[in-house]
């Protein structure tokens, strides 16, 4: 079970929380019910941020923290990453893009070893809409996209994930969980291990994966699909895109036929998956999938 499922986190820390992006991610965090205890910000110990308090390390909390939060910048998420990972903080969100490839490897190999999910680099993060309103932000998902229900919505672009949580909302499709798993072509996990992860989620009723062009991650997706046993409906988008050309950002890169979205869509069908060409028509899937 994802830990932030199973135990909604109750002490989440921010690294650099004092940025202009980072300080406006924390405001709507807070303001969603997120329960921020402490920011990390070298030097600035013993401050205030907005009533946050600052400390030097991690070392310094009272109580560990079950969540983190990294804007750090991205020469330093691998550090960051490795320092939540050695205190076993299960859920570590990982913001930065331009993650050196190297540094990124050895990021989510210490998240993996320490039992922790890593989401990103690269990463807007995640939500999980509550019933009443309000619910747990980690990043920038924002709550107000979402409202609860029972589809895992699994994203690779963080834009992708935002326009189809709206998208599902505005149909009146709720959403278990809206995650944004990382646009790099390293990320700390993969689509397979987050569908694998919600297999005994009971309150998970199907799952809406919306992936892209570039790399091969919905192979090792595909092969999942085949013992899930709940409903998976799949997008990839990118199908126009020209071979040889990055769209986006680093993981959206045709190198090989087998990294185009007819490809990928065709690997998912065959294991089972609805795949739909747009996120319009996967929610008509769907409502026909999750209507009683």
């Amino acid at each position: 079970m994802l830990p932030f499922l199973s135990a909604p986190p109750r002490r989440v820390i921010v690294f650099n929380p004092a940025g202009r992006y980072a300080a406006r991610q924390v405001a709507e965090m807070r303001a969603a019910g997120t329960p921020i205890i402490a920011g990390i910000a070298l030097g600035r110990n013993g401050e205030l941020l907005d009533g946050v308090p600052l400390l030097d390390s991690l070392a310094q909390l009272e109580e560990p923290a079950d969540a983190a939060i990294l804007y750090t910048p991205p020469e330093g998420t691998a550090d960051a990453v490795r320092q939540c990972a050695a205190t076993g903080i299960p859920t570590i969100v990982a913001a930065a893009e331009y993650v050196p490839v190297h540094d990124a490897l050895r990021a989510a190999q210490a998240a993996r070893q320490a039992g922790s999910w890593l989401l990103g680099p690269n990463t807007l993060g995640l939500c999980v809409p509550a019933a009443g309103g309000g619910g747990l932000l980690l990043g920038s998902v924002s709550l107000a996209f979402c409202a609860p229900g029972a589809v895992a919505l699994l994203g690779r672009s963080g834009t992708l994930t935002l326009a189809t949580a709206r998208l599902l909302t505005r149909a009146g499709i709720g959403q278990r969980a809206a995650i944004h798993l990382g646009g790099d072509t390293v990320i700390g996990r993969n689509p397979h291990e987050w569908l694998e992860a919600f297999a005994d989620d009971a309150a998970t009723r199907a799952v809406l994966y919306c992936g892209e062009i570039g790399g091969d991650k919905e192979y090792a997706l595909a092969e999942a699909i085949a013992g899930f046993p709940k409903p998976v409906v799949a997008v990839i988008v990118g199908r126009h895109a020209p071979a040889d050309r990055q769209m986006g950002h680093a993981g959206a890169l045709i190198g090989a036929e087998r990294e185009s979205a007819a490809r990928k869509l065709a690997a998912l069908a065959e294991a089972g998956a609805h795949v739909a060409p747009t996120p319009y028509a996967a929610i008509g899937i769907l409502k026909e999938l999750t209507t009683p």
